[in-house]
């Protein structure tokens, strides 16, 4: 179903597919998309996530949870990126709102999974992480703030034309996240980090970096692929094979992820 939930006074769109009425207690899944990229601007941003929710949540008979950050798709607001760290804060308020699921997976692509590791590192609710062609840091930001300001202008991530009202204060959010860094303090809870070989956005040696921090984390690659492997069946089974082993974990406490 469509919903909406409130970010600091922003309204956030949001789509949740809920579970059959004798599904078993489990964890609820929320699905972060990442910064708009090529062709598709902010409007556009994680057209395609409601289907593959509902289907996640189809399969394995859970809540599950995707969402708009602000300044994307028909949420309000303009990007930022502590922003979109308390839009995912609040996003999993408004999961345990709805839902009672027995703790919380999330799930990012590109930008959205660096968020979820450093939402989830300061979150004991967050069970398990599973990212999609993440980024390791966001110094390329932070290097050239200005450039990177005017780019998501264009990209209709930043509508308002007065935002941000300090763009030295809005660039050193760039720096204050630290993906590798949260990978590190979220172990030793179960991570998974997938990427495509042939990315050309982001390179795989920043899923290495994720993975080595972690120390236990799993790695998938994926021979042929780039950056959107939402779109590659392979990447899709391996990701809900993996939610079937986290909520099998969650469900059966005795049993090994």
């Amino acid at each position: 179903m469509n919903d909406r939930f409130q970010s600091q006074g922003l309204s956030l769109a949001c789509h949740i597919a809920y579970p059959s009425d004798d599904a078993q207690p489990s964890p609820g899944i929320i699905l972060c998309h990442g910064f708009p990229i090529g062709p598709l601007d902010a409007q556009l941003s994680a057209g395609t996530f409601p289907q593959l929710i509902d289907r996640i949540s189809r399969q394995l008979d859970c809540v599950a949870m995707t969402f708009n950050f602000r300044g994307c798709g028909e949420s309000a607001g303009n990007f930022s990126l502590q922003g979109w760290v308390d839009d995912l804060r609040n996003a999993i308020a408004h999961l345990h709102k709805v839902s009672n699921p027995n703790g919380v997976i999330l799930l990012g692509t590109n930008t959205g999974g660096s968020i979820a590791v450093c939402v989830g590192a300061d979150d004991p609710n967050v069970t398990a992480v599973g990212l999609l062609s993440p980024r390791a840091d966001f110094d390329d930001w932070a290097d050239h703030p200005r450039r990177f300001l005017e780019h998501a202008r264009e990209l209709g991530a930043i509508k308002d034309p007065r935002f941000p009202a300090s763009v030295d204060e809005w660039a050193r959010e760039f720096r204050r996240f630290r993906p590798v860094a949260s990978a590190r303090r979220f172990a030793p809870r179960p991570m998974m980090v997938m990427h495509g070989e042939e990315d050309d956005s982001v390179p795989v040696s920043d899923a290495r970096q994720l993975v080595n921090a972690h120390g236990s984390a799993e790695l998938s690659l994926f021979v042929g692929a780039g950056h959107r492997l939402r779109h590659d069946p392979r990447a899709v089974a391996v990701l809900i094979g993996w939610l079937d082993r986290m909520r099998s974990a969650a469900v059966h406490p005795s049993a090994k992820p």
